[in-house]
């Protein structure tokens, strides 16, 4: 198979819903439909390269996860240019909102390709085909634990594929039932998986078992989280990459850090009339410095701006602060001819920093259009978050003095002194400094109950999760109940 890399479905649409014209046409051409699919080996890899193709769309959570939370501003041009993100920088989105919709629908494409591979399993048998399954149950786990963090209560299918009659016959699961059946998926993939990915960006024994343990912990099942995440670390398979800086850029992607990344490639294959179509990362384009003229960075739409709360809750000491947040005005200031360098401000909003993890530079950008195009890579997990993930599972568990050799160890790789983990916020604080930019903050404050002290306009009982997008209500004849106080 093609390197994951690539992510294209070739002779096979495998929902209609976003059909692309890269996938209409096929060399060599021939006819290919449901009723005769699946009948070699080669069928279902590609229907399997099929379901990994809407990992593309991850980063929308990337975007929202740093958006909705007192990380960042949503930016851009103006308040119009993308008003979904602005409503949910605002806490005022309701459920008409085009990125929450995308959300939605994009997970729900890529599960119903997964269950496209599930309901035709017993088609033939081949050497290769259960390892086929186990993966498209970790994507499918994957894709509904997107949905039910958004969401709360989806629906939840595992059987068929969707179509407009189907969802008019659906009704929204409880997300109980929804964790039951990603810890189902997950549980049943994880003993197949391969220990070291065939190509990259495929799913690992690792990633499954750090996905699952992620699962557990936001259940605050402390003992079941905390198992899974003592297999990822005692495999021995991977370990903190030395130089912090050195994360995100694209010469140092899949090192020994990597539990899971979404591969990109320097590739458009779409456009911004069908974002989900694009093979490389849309992320560090939209995120970069608005029409900038200068070295390093490349120009890009500034979109999720880091605040200056969080500019200033980093220790002036700690180097995760500038490898995090670049400061525009430190950094132009700090170069040979600082006259030189330009750039402009959106009327969307602008702090004076920048997402320097996910931003666009010289050197790392795609063609045709570099603003779509970018190869770096969305880490899902890595290594130093099944570390802080277990920390706070070993704390609840009354293991403080793991939570602390944890939390130290992650520190230790920057050179800065350890802590006494003798709360829960210190843990909090370190998957703060440790992973802001990376769109879990968001979801850390609702899972931890911080969200109301420390989103402006966030309102309890409401905000922990995102409204069910209208157009889907009414596609579904009405039936599903919309999320309380939207």
């Amino acid at each position: 198979m093609k390197n994951i890399k690539r992510l294209l479905i070739v002779g096979l649409v495998l929902v209609g819903i976003f059909s692309c014209k890269k996938f209409l046409t096929v060399d060599p051409p021939y006819t290919q439909d449901a009723e005769n699919y699946f009948q070699t080996p080669e069928d279902y890899d590609r229907a399997l390269v099929g379901a990994y193709d809407l990992l593309q769309t991850s980063f929308m959570s990337l975007w929202i996860g740093e958006i909705a939370s007192d990380n960042a501003i949503a930016g851009g041009e103006s308040a119009n240019d993308s008003q979904g993100l602005h409503q949910i920088d605002a806490m005022t989105h309701g459920g008409v909102n085009n990125d929450l919709r995308s959300v939605f629908r994009w997970n729900y494409v890529g599960i119903s390709r997964a269950n496209y591979i599930l309901e035709n399993k017993d088609n033939i048998d081949f050497p290769e085909k259960a390892h086929i399954l186990a993966e498209a149950k970790f994507l499918r786990a994957y894709y509904y634990f997107e949905l039910v963090k958004f969401f709360g209560d989806v629906p939840l299918v595992i059987d068929k594929r969707l179509g407009i009659e189907e969802v008019r016959t659906i009704d929204r699961s409880p997300k109980a039932d929804v964790y039951a059946q990603i810890e189902k998926d997950l549980k049943e993939a994880y003993p197949v998986l391969n220990v070291v990915a065939a190509q990259k960006g495929r799913a690992t024994k690792g990633a499954a078992q750090a996905l699952l343990g992620k699962v557990y912990l936001y259940q605050s099942k402390w003992t079941e989280a905390d198992d899974m995440f003592d297999d990822v670390i005692a495999s021995g398979l991977y370990s903190l990459h030395p130089v912090y800086t050195e994360l995100f850029d694209v010469a140092h992607e899949n090192n020994t850090e990597t539990v899971f990344d979404i591969q990109y490639s320097g590739l458009e294959g779409g456009g911004y009339g069908c974002l989900v179509c694009l093979e490389g990362n849309a992320a560090p384009g939209f995120q970069g410095i608005r029409q900038y003229n200068g070295p390093v960075y490349g120009d890009g739409n500034s979109y999720n701006l880091p605040t200056e709360d969080l500019y200033n809750f980093f220790p002036a000491g700690d180097p995760r602060r500038a490898a995090t947040i670049l400061d525009i005005e430190a950094f132009i200031a700090a170069q040979p001819n600082p006259s030189a360098i330009t750039y402009a401000i959106g009327a969307g909003g602008h702090t004076g920093y920048y997402n320097n993890k996910y931003i666009k530079r010289q050197g790392e950008i795609g063609l045709p259009d570099n603003d779509l195009t970018s190869p770096v890579n969305y880490r899902v997990i890595r290594y130093a978050d099944v570390l802080l993930m277990s920390a706070e599972a070993n704390y609840h568990l009354g293991n403080t003095s793991v939570a602390q050799t944890y939390v130290n160890q992650i520190r230790s790789r920057v050179s800065i002194p350890g802590v006494s983990v003798n709360s829960l916020d210190k843990i909090y604080n370190e998957r703060r400094f440790e992973l802001s930019g990376e769109g879990h903050r968001f979801f850390d404050l609702v899972r931890t109950g911080k969200a109301a002290t420390a989103i402006p306009g966030f309102i309890t009982g409401k905000h922990e999760v995102f409204p069910i997008p209208q157009v889907e209500i009414d596609l579904a004849g009405g039936r599903w109940p919309q999320n309380p106080g939207y």
